[in-house]
């Protein structure tokens, strides 16, 4: 699935949360996830290479977690962001599936996540990273065959700066 993808990191949470609640809209209730990303050896950002991550999630403590492997790919030049999510049963064998074919530990993440649906294909994510001062925001949008991600950026840019936001980041959460 191709995506639009913008991050910011926020000035206020509470601000941030506030603007949406005005119009409506609330964060869901807060949920913990734990991905471990691997890159195939010899990568570097900006190379249009695949990475892997293996991601945790768990949603209530009485619960079990949910597994799943997530392939991304950000095209640098288009500025596509290709994302493709596979739940996974065993995960102590996918990871050692993805070390035999060659990919590396690159990072771990663990966060505190919250989400909310702001229209058809488009999510708010509001993360607080374990390690890292502060909280962000990340918005996706699922892209269709022709929209143009360029458009599509920009309105994920006048949101943000709607709600008062315009720290944004390229990084992921593990080159932070």
């Amino acid at each position: 699935m191709k995506k639009a993808i913008l991050k910011c990191k926020l000035t206020s949470r509470d601000k941030f949360e506030d603007k949406l609640s005005d119009i409506d809209l609330d964060f869901s209730a807060i949920y913990w996830q734990h991905d471990r990303v691997y890159v195939p050896r010899g990568y570097k950002r900006g190379m249009n290479l695949p990475r892997l991550v293996m991601r945790t999630e768990m949603k209530a403590v009485d619960k079990p977690p949910k597994y799943s492997l997530i392939l991304r790919r950000h095209i640098e030049d288009s500025g596509v962001d290709v994302v493709e999510e596979t739940i996974v049963k065993d995960y102590e064998n996918t990871a050692n599936i993805i070390l035999q074919l060659g990919f590396k530990p690159a990072g771990e993440v663990s966060r505190r996540r919250q989400d909310l649906k702001m229209g058809e294909g488009t999510y708010i994510y509001l993360d607080k990273i374990d390690g890292k001062n502060g909280y962000y925001a990340k918005i996706e949008s699922n892209l269709a065959a022709n929209d143009s991600v360029t458009d599509a950026k920009i309105d994920l840019q006048k949101t943000f700066e709607t709600l008062g936001e315009s720290n944004f980041t390229d990084n992921a959460y593990f080159e932070l």
